[in-house]
């Protein structure tokens, strides 16, 4: 059975641009997941070559099968004419469109684009496609319970705190974990979406 499906898009903004992964980015993605800080409490996509390639391939193929929508987040240098730089990737999962339902999740970041408000700008992007043009009346995410910096992040939208799922997954078999859930519903959009303007605009 076929699962349902987000139309590929690029997303763009002051700062950042998102597109659907493809095979020529996969050196700068390569590139940029080298730091091992990105990857304390995620799945090492670094752990080899033929691995990261194997994530790679998956998420070209997510966005034919509808397993998942893969972005790679590429980063302009304020005031430079050079080409933004490859410095992640962030996904949507388990898009429910019958419930009008999608997850923020995946999402990464070299080191290097931190306090930038790539992921700020990125988030706001990836919602405002979620509820102003897939029609989504809540957008979840979810995080190991121990990971305070994506926590605080999360918290920080705002979304709303929902609980904890206890030894909730097991994520490529790297280790069982409880997961933190956080949402943002239609009703709390039109106040996060100001809440991550104004951000932006303290950072231009």
């Amino acid at each position: 059975m076929s699962l349902p499906m987000i139309e590929p898009v690029r997303l763009e903004g002051d700062r950042v641009a998102l597109e659907p992964i493809r095979a020529d980015l996969a050196d700068d993605l390569w590139t940029a997941a080298q730091d091992p800080e990105i990857w304390h409490w995620t799945t090492h996509l670094n752990h080899s070559r033929e691995f990261f390639d194997g994530w790679v391939a998956g998420g070209i193929e997510g966005w034919e099968s509808g397993e998942r929508s893969t972005f790679v987040t590429s980063l302009r240098s304020a005031g430079s004419d050079e080409p933004a730089r490859v410095v992640g990737s962030s996904s949507y999962l388990f898009y429910r469109p019958d419930e009008d339902v999608v997850e923020i999740g995946s999402t990464w970041l070299n080191p290097g684009a931190w306090g930038t408000g790539a992921n700020t700008e990125a988030k706001l992007l990836m919602m405002t496609h979620a509820f102003e043009t897939l029609g989504c009346v809540r957008v979840e995410f979810k995080t190991d319970r121990r990971n305070e910096r994506s926590r605080a992040a999360l918290a920080a939208l705002p979304a709303q705190f929902e609980g904890i799922l206890r030894k909730h997954t097991n994520p490529f078999g790297v280790g069982r974990r409880d997961s933190a859930y956080y949402s943002v519903i239609d009703d709390e959009w039109p106040e996060v979406r100001a809440a991550l303007e104004a951000r932006l605009a303290r950072r231009s």
